[in-house]
């Protein structure tokens, strides 16, 4: 009798990779931007969609965080040039993003529904790859604050909101496209920008030179940046572009890049400015004011990045549990790993939901609208703490589910777990957030009230919703302690946030998990710990495919 040594290699009850597949192909994201507004991009999103879950793009997603960035300070003759290099498959991911619309472009769209268009497409990018989005993000989030000096949102917002990815550092007169950053750090001050020491000092003509160290600037190859620095009448915002009208170089020395956890594929630096050209955004002395403007955007890319990224972890889950065998049938059928996939969807779809909300807010808050604008101020940091909290334990949890074959850098999950914890430092860290519900809760009422009006569009529909929000109402009210109390704050205001609007928005046996176990505790501390009297059919059903 001969062995066969071909049959020890043969390979069953794996996976197929998740590609081939249309990433929009879900009922969550598809429904929140269709009530958001935004329902004429539904075709895009799917041409969008097929793009990310393609093979390529997922090529290039590896590819791109394989062979990280490299700085180079100099040339080959000595000349400081200052540039950070990329493999091709990072530009490949930048252009198709970019001309997606991911950038800026929402803000030359008069279309109502223009910014959740946008959101769903950055969404699925973000499913795709998170480091390239960075770049993405401040492009975005840069337009509004660079509005409070019109002669210069003149000149760059055209191409700020272009959908052209052009790269390579020359006159921005010059290009089809320009990106965005912004530098505020500083080693000794770190979150407290207040302490920061870059100086800044009016020229003759109108223009300031800066001189300074920034501690962590993400994205240095992009083409202008916002900055913070003194100024004689205080902490004040400029814009400092890499070139000048004339094509010379601006002093921008990249120290070195850093060597972070995860978003390798982006670039972040310490740049010093020695001379460096920049010209006044806003008032003087109101930095913090003027660029507020810009981080109160990022801070929605942060609630969207982190949903699109629990998202795309459940996806991986459910799409190995629908191929993988065990005990005699599919993972998916088992009960327990149900009752995990099941918590997870429901993690998912909360997230997504207040989300694509916060965009929706986002977009009439820009038309005019005041009431939106209040509560996008208070619950835009509700949402980035809460969200990205979730982030690193749902993906964790999905990971889980993959096994050991989660654990193989193959898989691509160890990707996405090393991602996880950023969108909650960036921007501002739970703390951070925290402290920014209690301040707007303090200085600025109608913030409150609009909240109110957004979770009391769902009183009398779920019992344990309206005892939750009564609760709250009470510890909102009792300013003692108020900062030793503030994570449990604004904790408990998600999840009355997410549980209005997914009693209004969700099928019922969604809504009714949601609020038995996020709102009433019916639940255990990990996931999987759904009751039985959950509807796991009705809830897996809501999967992405």
């Amino acid at each position: 009798m001969h062995s066969n040594p071909s049959v020890t290699h043969e390979v069953t009850n794996q996976a197929p990779p998740l590609t081939g597949h249309d990433a929009a192909d879900d009922p969550v994201l598809l429904e929140g931007v269709r009530r958001e507004g935004a329902e004429w991009h539904i075709d895009e999103l799917h041409r969008f969609g097929r793009y990310v879950g393609s093979e390529q793009a997922r090529l290039w997603a590896d590819e791109a965080n394989r062979h990280e960035p490299e700085l180079r300070t100099h040339d080959r003759y000595g000349n400081r040039v200052d540039e950070v290099d990329f493999h091709p498959s990072y530009h490949s991911l930048m252009s198709a993003t970019v001309a997606a619309g991911a950038a800026g472009s929402a803000w030359a769209d008069e279309r109502p529904g223009a910014h959740v268009a946008r959101a769903g497409t950055f969404m699925l990018a973000t499913m795709l790859e998170q480091g390239h989005m960075c770049p993405v993000s401040m492009t975005y989030a840069v337009v509004p604050a660079l509005r409070r000096a019109p002669e210069l949102a003149k000149v760059y917002e055209p191409l700020l909101t272009s959908s052209v990815y052009d790269p390579g550092l020359r006159a921005p007169a010059g290009k089809r496209g320009l990106l965005a950053g912004m530098g505020m750090t500083e080693k000794q001050g770190g979150t407290d920008v207040r302490a920061n020491t870059t100086a800044a000092v009016e020229q003759a003509d109108g223009t300031w030179r800066l001189r300074g160290h920034k501690w962590f600037t993400s994205a240095p190859m992009n083409d202008v940046f916002l900055v913070l620095a003194q100024a004689p009448g205080g902490l004040s915002c400029f814009l400092v572009p890499r070139v000048l009208p004339d094509g010379s170089r601006n002093t921008f020395r990249i120290q070195r890049l850093k060597d972070k956890l995860g978003n390798r594929s982006n670039a972040s630096s310490e740049p010093e400015f020695d001379d460096t050209v920049a010209w006044l955004v806003g008032d003087e002395g109101k930095g913090v004011r003027t660029i507020i403007d810009m981080v109160t955007m990022t801070r929605l890319d942060c609630v969207l990045g982190s949903a699109a990224h629990v998202r795309e972890s459940l996806a991986q889950a459910a799409h190995h549990s629908r191929h993988r065998s065990v005990f005699g049938a599919k993972l998916i059928d088992q009960p327990l790993m149900r009752n995990v996939l099941a918590d997870l969807a429901l993690e998912s779809e909360a997230a997504t939901t207040l989300g694509l909300r916060l965009a929706g807010a986002a977009d009439r808050a820009q038309r005019g609208d005041a009431g939106e604008r209040a509560f996008l101020r208070l619950a835009t940091a509700v949402g980035k703490y809460w969200v990205c909290k979730r982030q690193p334990v749902a993906v964790a949890e999905a990971l889980e589910c993959l096994g050991g074959n989660g654990y193989d850098e193959a898989s691509g999950m160890p990707r996405l777990y090393r991602e996880a914890p950023l969108n909650g430092i960036w921007e501002g860290s739970g703390n951070v957030n925290a402290l920014d519900m209690l301040r707007a809760l303090t200085r600025e009422p109608e913030s409150l009230e609009a909240f109110r009006g957004e979770v009391e569009a769902a009183a009398g529909a779920d019992a344990r919703l309206d005892a939750a929000w009564r609760e709250l109402q009470v510890e909102l009210a009792s300013p003692e302690d108020a900062q030793l109390r503030a994570r449990r704050l604004i904790e408990r205001a998600a999840l009355v946030l997410q549980g209005s609007l997914l009693v209004r928005h969700a099928p019922a046996a969604v809504a009714d998990t949601f609020c038995a176990t996020r709102l009433a505790g019916d639940r255990g501390l990990a996931f999987g710990t759904l009751p039985p009297t959950a509807d796991f059919a009705a809830i897996l059903s809501r999967l992405p495919s």
